[in-house]
């Protein structure tokens, strides 16, 4: 079970999902089976608690969002309609964003080993976290709920390029299993998915779900000194290690998600043509 007791995920359905996961850890990468680790979004188990903590979340942080995130954050977080007053069901979500990009949520009780992971991505798919943070934890959580997973992430994926990106990434991924390569590709996915800022407008703006969830990290992001806020370029970024137990001294600036794209196209074109775990460096 998650270290995040909820009620959500206190089911029968959960239970397996979760010992299918662990069971997925040892499956080759072509036999891994997405559909067994999801579980159904029990709407109604949501408490008056879970509302109020993503209410006062989603309030708190569109306070400095709405003038320093991506605009193509902002426009996914019209397109898939979240709203202040509650908990996003994930059929609406999924609705909107089907029309938009193909890319669906799906509702999972917990981690996922990293393989099974981007399988999910590679079908166009995120493994997303139904739980809400206790009251007491709203300000800092160690692992995904909720709201790191839609807010944080969900609405770049009603983005046609981020989405084609999002793929591209689960697919290669998915078929290294060079030590090398994992490492590497674990960094790009820190220093753009999750700690991420493009240039708009004629300045810094933020798109990672570890500073668009985060209000200290997001503005210790744009505004501190102690920030090195280097250029994207692919090599560098993957050469580049990182530590989660601080607010990032090192964050990558796109100039565009297409040129996130482009980048992780000509890398997984040498990544993918090569059998598993085989990549010329």
């Amino acid at each position: 079970m998650s270290s995040i007791w909820h009620n959500v995920i206190d089911t029968d359905e959960a239970r397996q999902a979760l010992e299918a996961a662990k069971a997925s850890e040892d499956q080759p990468a072509d036999q891994i089976d997405v559909d067994s680790m999801v579980i159904t979004q029990h709407y109604d188990r949501y408490s008056d608690d879970d509302h109020e903590v993503w209410s006062i979340l989603f309030k708190r942080r569109m306070e400095q969002l709405e003038k320093d995130a991506s605009n193509v954050f902002l426009d996914g977080l019209r397109v898939i309609n979240l709203k202040e007053d509650g908990v996003p069901d994930l059929r609406e979500v999924n609705a909107n964003l089907a029309r938009m990009t193909g890319w669906q949520s799906r509702g999972v009780p917990g981690y996922l080993p990293a393989k099974s992971f981007f399988a999910f991505l590679a079908k166009r798919q995120f493994p997303t976290t139904i739980t809400v943070r206790p009251k007491n934890s709203m300000d800092y959580l160690p692992e995904p709920d909720i709201i790191h997973d839609v807010f944080g992430h969900v609405p770049l994926h009603a983005d046609p390029v981020f989405a084609d990106f999002l793929q591209t990434y689960g697919q290669a991924a998915l078929h290294t299993n060079d030590p090398y390569h994992t490492e590497r590709l674990a960094r790009l996915f820190w220093f753009t998915v999750e700690f991420g800022l493009i240039r708009e407008d004629g300045r810094l703006k933020l798109y990672g779900s570890g500073l668009i969830s985060s209000d200290g990290e997001g503005r210790h992001a744009l505004q501190s000194d102690e920030v090195e806020r280097r250029p994207f370029e692919m090599e560098r970024v993957c050469d580049t290690s990182f530590e989660i137990d601080h607010y990032q001294p090192i964050l990558y600036v796109l100039d565009s998600f297409e040129q996130l794209r482009d980048a992780m196209n000509s890398y997984a074109e040498k990544l993918l043509s090569e059998p598993a775990g085989t990549a010329k460096r």
